[in-house]
């Protein structure tokens, strides 16, 4: 892995603390910030393509790996939406200053936006928001697109066992619990207006089997007073791991 030496914080005031790997570079504004998906890290394709763009402009960066991801501590099982936000908001608060360019891909995605509604609604901040770049972003995903579209059986194991082993195309099935499905549910946001107040440039392929775009399109209609731009990429998959949707993603950050 590429990139600055690993730094650890302790994040957890009102529960279970947990040491979050951060890797940070310093450099000119406006600073970038990377918000991985669900069981991604930060030494992904796209967060070490970031850091390399950064690098070669003189640009801050910042990556992290939430608990249960990479190399922080925790466990995955443990791992909830709110969590996973304490521990964005954790991070920005110790790394960046000024200006920043949050880019979230997947469920990164949805804690961007809120990480976004947590910074407006504070009194002031020495970080702020330049712009968003949302990469197939999952929001609502473990209400909209986990527990709805289980069947059954899955949802028995969940509410009576806590857990249900999920298969999945990219390895080893994977455990969904019960605490993320019912934490997940304090933190939706598609069911009224989203305020970043701050561009937002979202990514999204055609063909993505686990984010369809038609959940893009329900994001587009929920931010009606930002300046948004939606991309779809016809042939493009979840991952939007090609050189040419690093590219394109490179081209929205730049855009900043």
């Amino acid at each position: 892995m590429t990139g600055e030496a690993v730094q650890f914080i302790e994040v957890g005031g009102g529960g279970p603390k947990r040491s979050i790997a951060v890797r940070a570079r310093g450099g000119g504004s406006p600073g970038l910030l990377w918000l991985g998906g669900f069981r991604s890290d930060m030494a992904g394709t796209k967060a070490l393509a970031l850091d390399a763009w950064a690098t070669e402009r003189d640009r801050a960066c910042v990556r992290f790996d939430y608990s249960g991801h990479g190399i922080s501590g925790g466990e995955f099982t443990d791992g909830t939406i709110g969590r996973w936000l304490e521990e964005a908001i954790a991070v920005f608060d110790a790394f960046c200053e000024g200006p920043q360019v949050v880019v979230g891909s997947s469920m990164g995605g949805w804690i961007a936006l809120l990480l976004a509604r947590a910074i407006a609604r504070r009194a002031s901040s020495r970080a702020t928001l330049a712009g968003l770049v949302l990469i197939a972003p999952a929001l609502d995903f473990t209400e909209e697109l986990m527990w709805k579209a289980f069947p059954p059986e899955a949802r028995h194991a969940i509410e009576t066992e806590g857990a249900w082993l999920r298969p999945s195309d990219y390895g080893d099935p994977y455990p969904i619990t019960r605490k993320l499905i019912e934490d997940g549910r304090n933190h939706l946001l598609l069911g009224g207006s989203i305020s970043t107040g701050c561009p937002v440039r979202i990514l999204q392929g055609a063909q993505d089997a686990d984010v369809p775009w038609r959940h893009a399109f329900a994001l587009t209609e929920r931010l009606p007073g930002d300046d948004v731009v939606l991309t779809v990429i016809r042939d493009g998959d979840h991952r939007l791991s090609r050189p040419q949707d690093i590219a394109r993603i490179l081209a929205a950050v730049a855009e900043f």
